[in-house]
């Protein structure tokens, strides 16, 4: 999406300090200057807009969440002398070799074709620094992704898009995916110009012609045909590695029942603050529930079932800090995965770029143009000259130092709640600032018990 002037300058809606304005002027609420510039863009060029990144509207999240840390009631523990463990395994349910994670966070799919190829080879050189995983996305495995990834999950997704049965075998897990947090029900885009000579090849694509991935899986039509097809997984896997099965939140509860139903060993649920490589604006806005109440729906579906921690829980969607770690295990989560956030500690968006991105129209802290292949980062692209500009090994070291900050908060807030382990958080030590976050993650308001809407009944 193309910045307008009010959003690279930061006014945030407010009534403009230029020559022009005087006292009375009132910008609407309904029609600001966002809504006018985006009409008038419909208006002259006739087609919705796409852009990458992920929701932009306020909505809420774990930042409505507070962790209720020892005093008296509670004894915390003292981080200089007594542990607090952060490892977690990940497919114990069915498979032989389930991943043993020393960290319970997770870099989420993300395609080589939408990211260059040393942003994919500095992601996983960064996850297997602190003894994590990675996810390959639409397009296939690259080489230097799975040799620079001690663990590696491999996504197989509606398009099939780079889909090849002996790297499938080679992953450490395999993720179907259902759908993204950014886009449930929706494909996701990859325009022409980001289809290299090496894209093309890998997706068996036409070099530079825009390519939209399939909403839906190509060879069934519900849950009874995602059995079979993870049967078939399991199947030419030797039953050795574990299978994820993802989806966007939207019918959380019954999309998770019946995942599990399907066999899953791991559920994935992605909220609507996820990212996305590109899509329509008015899908990334407007379809989807945010990322909180989805945890907690998906964690009343294993419960019903008798599940939870039997078949774990990875969430996605705007994770951020070690304290939106914390909050989403507390809420019975296994696991986080981040994206968007892992791109930003690459260099996406970095004020040191801060020029070029003005160059094409936008600032550093408001690019969100990954679709259009021009980052100044080398990150969300496919010309060579720009992705030379991104070094893997650099990029990699500091996705393991912002994944280890992640840790060591997450554990801060744990120890202070008087847990040896992140795992032991639960919604007892959380209350909300809120009353649609208390409803959504069902916690108490702060500073009193009541939970609003809740009746003891799901």
């Amino acid at each position: 999406m193309s910045t307008t002037d009010d959003r690279v300058s930061g006014n945030g809606g407010a009534a403009p300090a230029a020559a022009g304005w005087h006292p009375g002027l009132r910008e609407s609420y309904l029609f600001d200057r966002n809504v006018i510039a985006d009409i008038q863009r419909a208006a002259r060029e006739g087609i919705y807009d796409i852009r990458g990144f992920g929701a932009k509207r306020r909505l809420p999240h774990f930042d409505d969440l507070l962790v209720l840390g020892a005093s008296v009631s509670r004894y915390p523990l003292e981080g200089y002398r007594e542990r607090c463990d952060t490892d977690v395994t990940l497919g114990t349910r069915f498979a032989k070799r389930p991943l043993e994670l020393k960290i319970p966070i997770t870099i989420a799919g993300m395609s080589f074709g939408a990211l260059s190829a040393p942003a994919k080879e500095a992601l996983g050189r960064g996850a297997s620094e602190v003894g994590t995983s990675t996810t390959t996305g639409d397009g296939g495995m690259t080489p230097e992704e799975r040799e620079h990834s001690d663990v590696l999950v491999y996504q197989l997704l509606p398009s099939r898009y780079g889909m090849n049965p002996d790297d499938l075998r080679r992953a450490d897990a395999i993720e179907v995916v259902v759908g993204q947090g950014a886009k449930p029900g929706g494909g996701g885009m990859l325009l022409g110009h980001k289809i290299s000579d090496r894209v093309a090849e890998m997706r068996d694509l036409p070099k530079g012609i825009d390519q939209r991935s399939a909403c839906r899986h190509p060879d069934w039509t519900g849950p009874d045909d995602l059995e079979i097809k993870i049967h078939e997984l399991r199947e030419i896997t030797d039953w050795e590695k574990p299978v994820f099965v993802k989806v966007g939140a939207t019918r959380t509860y019954y999309d998770v029942q019946l995942a599990v139903k399907a066999g899953a060993d791991v559920i994935v649920v992605d909220g609507m603050q996820g990212g996305t490589a590109a899509t329509q604006d008015v899908f990334i806005e407007h379809v989807g529930i945010p990322t909180l109440p989805a945890v907690r729906l998906a964690v009343d579906a294993l419960q019903e079932l008798g599940l939870h921690r039997e078949v774990q829980l990875i969430v996605s969607g705007g994770i951020r800090s070690g304290a939106d770690v914390a909050k989403a295990l507390a809420l019975g989560a296994d696991a986080v995965a981040i994206g968007t956030a892992a791109l930003v500690a690459m260099g996406d968006n970095s004020p040191e770029y801060d020029e070029a991105y003005r160059r094409i129209g936008s600032s550093a802290g408001y690019y969100d143009d990954w679709q259009a292949g021009l980052d100044p980062a080398g990150i969300s692209t496919q010309d060579d000259e720009l992705a030379a500009r991104f070094d893997p090994v650099v990029g990699g070291r500091k996705i393991a130092n912002y994944l280890r900050v992640l840790t060591l908060e997450a554990q801060t807030l744990a120890r202070a709640c008087g847990k040896s382990h992140v795992h032991n958080l639960e919604p007892e030590d959380l209350v909300a600032l809120t009353l649609e976050a208390a409803a959504m993650a069902r916690v108490p308001l702060a500073g009193t018990d009541w939970i609003p809407g809740w009746t003891g009944a799901r």
